[in-house]
C-alpha cells in the first residue's frame, strides 16, 4: 500500500476559472487548490490513500485531494469551523495490517514529536504537522513522520511532502520539493 501524506496546505478558497473541469467548479475547488493538485501530481497520482495532518484552511483542499485518492484528516489549529466539524483532532488510520496515529500539533513546534507521542498507545507510527518541517525518526520506539509542508517553508529549507510505503513493515520518505 502507498500513501501520500500531506500536511499545512494553508490554502485558502479563491476566485474560479471558468475554463477548469465542470465537477471542479460544481465542487467549488479553488485555483490554489487547483494549483496544489498539479504540485502533488507526481508523487500522488498512484497513491492508494492520502493522509493530511491537519491545516488544511478550507474544505476545497479535501475535494481536490480526493481526485488521487480518499483522504483521511484531521483539523489543525488554524482550521475554521468548516474544516473543524468535518475532522476530527486526531484518529488512527489502519493501512492493511498497520495502525497510524493522526494528529496536527499545536504550541511551539521545538520537541513537537516528543509532546504527541503521547496521544496515542498501540500504533506503528504517528504522522503529525504543524511544525512546517519534515521530520523521520523513531521516538519512545514509534516512528514520528512529520511531512512538513508543500506550500509553506517559513520554518523549513524545503517545501515538502511524504511518502508511506506499507508493507510487512512501515517506510516513511520526506520528499523536498524544491
Amino acid at each position: 500500500m502507498k500513501i501520500g501524506v500531506i500536511s499545512d496546505t494553508h490554502i485558502h478558497g479563491g476566485s474560479y476559472h471558468p475554463k477548469k473541469l465542470m465537477s471542479r467548479f460544481i465542487n467549488k475547488v479553488s485555483e490554489e487548490a487547483e494549483g496544489l493538485c498539479e504540485l502533488v501530481r507526481p508523487w500522488f497520482s498512484d497513491v492508494d490513500l492520502i493522509i493530511h495532518a491537519g491545516d488544511f484552511v478550507c474544505c476545497e483542499v479535501i475535494t481536490a485531494l480526493e481526485e488521487f485518492a480518499p483522504v483521511e484528516g484531521v483539523a489543525g489549529n488554524m482550521d475554521p469551523q468548516e474544516v473543524r466539524s468535518r475532522l476530527p483532532v486526531k484518529t488512527v488510520v489502519q493501512a492493511d495490517n498497520k495502525r497510524i496515529g493522526v494528529i496536527h500539533g499545536h504550541g511551539t513546534p521545538h520537541g513537537l514529536e516528543i509532546k504527541l507521542r503521547p496521544e496515542f498507545d498501540n500504533v506503528d507510527c504517528i504522522v503529525f504537522g504543524h511544525s512546517h518541517h519534515p521530520f523521520n525518526q523513531v521516538v519512545q520506539g514509534i516512528l514520528m513522520f512529520n511531512p512538513g509542508s508543500p506550500t509553506d517553508k517559513r520554518w523549513a529549507p524545503s517545501a515538502s511532502l511524504g511518502i508511506i510505503h506499507v508493507n510487512k513493515s512501515l517506510e516513511c520518505q520526506n520528499i523536498l520539493l524544491d
